[in-house]
């Protein structure tokens, strides 16, 4: 964990932000696979672990904004807690770690919240994301469950963004350590995507090396010669020569700090002539935005300069025509480009996404579009130091929504659906990194993981 200086500075902002009441962090509890004593691989949540630090389930946070003070409630380890898992160091001694003074049985958590209540004091909660959360919330506060995550507090909402968007040294430290193990993972990647291997057998190789660095998944990888298929889990096809792999996948750091890289490979280590034209363009497309990036540029800004890119160049593929300002104006890039330039990142992969997509990635001065593509941007505000972003441009063929599009003869003077045929089965293309807002303009973040034509099929040996 971090120094304890770190998280009481958190915790005191963060009173002082919300004003008054008192503020409930519920950390998170095992989840049992299929019988209770079987359970998944345990990820605290993540508000939890940037005001509290203590990555065990079991536990709750609580800071009374007007006293200026902190509880943990969890319990001790009992005897038979010590046969399964051995000794175990008493609560107090753990919360002092994170400048925690008062702790109090899990038991007691119920009284301090109905204390505040009876006092009509305002009890302020993150709208919960797991069903035993909203379960939780309801038995300390009397809340119906369905009316939870309506009833959460919009005023800490706002002030954990606030706190959170901006990244730490520290928090920058964690998330280039993560980028550390991803890149040995995509040098394996690189390296093991081969004709006749499967995509199962490069995700091991990526998952072995991870784990032997330490690292753990930030979220399920997504490895596939089906890119067109953004958020493919299934992952049971052989490799094809002539195809692109896709893999976008990311380990955590230590204290859980994500990173999140894509990387498309070409199947047995070169680029065929079709690939890399293909290829160059979204290259040409990513390192622009990267370049566009400094304080106070809007982030939607630069995903429909990026946009215009790659509309120019598939303009040059003879697969668009027309205008490419008016082209991107109007949506028809979306074809081949149907998603969001990026997003948040830091303790989650889609950071504080949990709190909604719309108080992290937007602002009052710009409202979510509802052209289709453009609705899909998830970070579209105005750019600070201290911000840390994803920049994954992408290309794809899909063929059914190449079908219903042509089918209702959308912008036929903008696309050659004659043309896009030629590509029904290419799949896709996406190149992903993770840049730092800085002062003065951006950073890359991490050592260098090969996207140049040339260095992957380098690397691929």
């Amino acid at each position: 964990m971090f120094d304890k200086d770190i998280y009481l500075r958190r915790r005191r902002l963060l009173g002082k932000q919300v004003g008054s009441g008192i503020i409930l962090f519920p950390g998170n509890q095992e989840s049992p696979m299929n019988y209770p004593a079987n359970v998944y691989p345990f990820r605290q949540d993540s508000s939890f672990l940037y005001f509290f630090g203590l990555d065990s389930p079991g536990l709750a946070g609580v800071i009374d904004a007007d006293a200026g003070t902190s509880t943990i409630f969890g319990d001790d380890a009992g005897l038979e807690d010590v046969i399964w898992m051995g000794p175990q160091p008493r609560l107090r001694d753990r919360a002092a770690e994170v400048g925690v003074r008062k702790t109090a049985p899990s038991n007691v958590l119920g009284e301090t919240i109905k204390a505040a209540l009876k006092k009509k004091r305002p009890v302020h909660y993150l709208p919960p994301y797991r069903a035993d959360v909203a379960q939780q919330i309801r038995t300390l506060t009397g809340i119906p469950v369905p009316s939870v995550k309506g009833r959460s507090s919009m005023e800490l909402i706002q002030a954990i963004v606030a706190q959170r968007e901006i990244k730490s040294r520290e928090e920058i430290a964690q998330i280039e350590q993560a980028l550390e193990i991803t890149q040995a993972m995509y040098l394996t990647a690189m390296r093991l995507a081969k004709p006749a291997r499967t995509e199962t057998f490069v995700i091991g190789g990526m998952e072995g090396v991870m784990r032997s660095l330490g690292g753990r998944w930030a979220f399920p990888p997504i490895v596939t010669i089906n890119g067109h298929i953004f958020h493919n889990q299934f992952a049971g096809n052989t490799l094809v020569r002539g195809r692109m792999l896709v893999a976008d996948a990311g380990s955590e750091s230590d204290l859980h700090y994500a990173c999140d890289i894509t990387r498309s490979i070409p199947v047995g280590g070169k680029f065929g002539s079709r690939q890399k034209a293909v290829y160059d363009i979204v290259l040409a497309g990513q390192k622009a935005a990267i370049a566009a990036i400094k304080p106070g540029v809007r982030y939607k800004d630069i995903h429909l300069r990026t946009a215009r890119i790659l509309a120019e160049g598939l303009k040059g593929l003879g697969l668009m025509k027309g205008d490419t300002r008016a082209a991107v104006e109007a949506g028809a890039h979306a074809l081949f480009f149907p998603h969001g330039l990026g997003h948040m990142l830091g303790l989650d992969v889609h950071d504080m996404e949990n709190l909604g997509e719309t108080h992290v990635g937007y602002d009052r001065g710009i409202e979510r579009s509802r052209q289709f593509g453009l609705a899909y941007l998830r970070m579209a505000r105005e750019l600070c130091p201290g911000h840390v972003l994803t920049v994954e441009p992408g290309i794809y063929f899909i063929p059914a929504l190449i079908d219903d599009w042509e089918s209702k003869k959308k912008f036929p003077e903008f696309i050659n659906y004659g043309r896009i045929a030629r590509f029904r089965d290419f799949g896709g293309i996406r190149i992903e990194d993770n840049v730092l807002v800085t002062a003065g303009g951006r950073r890359v973040l991490g050592p260098i993981i090969p996207k140049e034509p040339a260095d992957i099929e380098k690397a691929a040996g």
